[in-house]
């Protein structure tokens, strides 16, 4: 067992050490159902699964997986600049888009206090196998498509995102695995209350592709049946309460805590998690009978739903189960569940009701976040 929480950077000279109040004022989302919000909270209540048959002139790989219908970056973005973008990069700057439209001008007046925090997963795997496979196969090794690979980096769609929308505050990306998103809201609290900027875009983003399909393929044991391929993208906007009221914007949910384990064997990461939930709430200063909604990841469904039993016993909670509607989406798979639980806010509508996001991921990484209802 290893404890992970980080204590975060360091926190400058002169800034107010008092754990402000941190909230999600907003938030846009990419899914298998279309792009926004709307699109998410009709699907997801209706218990439609967005897995399904894929054509394979578009979408060579798996037969079956929960992609974004008909997405076209140029249709939300346009032509300039989006030719070479991959479907990760573009879910993200979309979900940016759409997000500061709505919140209007205000957010970014002062683009040096406003940064992004993104999750990833192994970065574009296709265009750095594409990329690969062209050095190996062209007559000369440098025969390659020099557009294509700025794409080949982890940062890239972070670093897409804050150029295409003019954000000059910190820009940071998170590779965690399937618990990316949480990660990045964890790291984006530490960003804030130690004062290096004022409010932050956080979230995740994951494409579908054949060269991920081949990755999850060769990661699992004869005995596994891997669930169907998902994609998406959630970006939300994390500011102060003060800052969030002062502007006139009514928050969604209040970021609580976080907290992070690992464990050598994810099989039996139940107990890890148990002691997630614990240090969450006790973060929170909650109790567990206050928990209305539960968006556990389900890749080991039922350690997770043991380790938050051992914690919650048989109190009444809403459990959200995103994975069999939307797939596995890898990086962007908290993101979701984070995106449900907020969609899916008649689950714990009262002030004092709390929503928790958890994650027990296969390469070890344990966690969970802790949302309250602002009052």
């Amino acid at each position: 067992m290893t404890t992970v929480e980080a204590t975060g950077p360091l926190r400058p000279r002169g800034v107010d050490t008092d754990s402000r109040a941190l909230v999600l004022s907003g938030w846009s989302t990419v899914t298998g159902y279309g792009v926004g919000r709307d699109a998410l909270r009709d699907g997801l209540l209706s218990g439609r699964s967005a897995v399904a048959d894929l054509e394979a002139a578009g979408f060579p790989g798996p037969a079956r997986a929960a992609v974004v219908p008909g997405f076209k970056a140029a249709d939300h973005l346009g032509r300039k600049g989006t030719r070479t973008m991959s479907r990760s990069t573009a879910f993200a700057v979309t979900a940016v888009d759409v997000l500061l439209r709505e919140l209007g001008p205000e957010v970014t007046e002062d683009p040096e206090r406003i940064g992004l925090v993104l999750g990833v997963g192994q970065g574009n795997v296709q265009a750095a196998m594409d990329f690969t496979r062209e050095a190996l196969t062209a007559s000369r090794p440098y025969h390659v498509d020099a557009m294509r690979f700025p794409d080949t980096f982890l940062n890239r769609a972070a670093g897409q995102s804050a150029i295409w929308h003019h954000l000059k505050g910190p820009n940071t990306t998170i590779a965690g695995g399937r618990l990316s998103a949480l990660l990045a809201i964890g790291y984006g609290a530490r960003l804030c209350r130690g004062g290096h900027c004022r409010r932050l875009l956080v979230g995740a983003t994951e494409e579908y592709s054949q060269a991920r399909a081949l990755l999850v393929d060769a990661a699992s044991g004869p005995s596994d049946t891997p669930a169907p391929l998902g994609e998406g993208c959630l970006v939300a906007l994390m500011e102060s309460a003060a800052d969030a009221a002062a502007a006139g914007r009514v928050p969604v949910a209040t970021v609580l805590a976080t907290h992070f384990r690992a464990t050598p064997e994810p099989e039996t990461g139940g107990a890890e998690l148990a002691e997630c939930v614990r240090a969450v709430l006790a973060k929170a200063g909650a109790t567990a009978d206050r928990i209305r909604l539960v968006a556990p990841l389900g890749e080991h469904s039922e350690q997770e739903e043991a380790g938050i039993r051992a914690v919650t016993g048989r109190s009444a909670m809403h459990w959200l189960h995103c994975r069999p509607l939307l797939g596995d989406a890898f990086a962007a798979s908290a993101g979701l569940q984070l995106s449900a639980a907020l969609a899916a806010g008649r689950h714990w509508s009262e002030p004092a009701d709390l929503a928790l996001v958890t994650g027990i991921d296969r390469d070890g990484t344990v966690g969970c976040a802790l949302l309250g209802r602002p009052a």
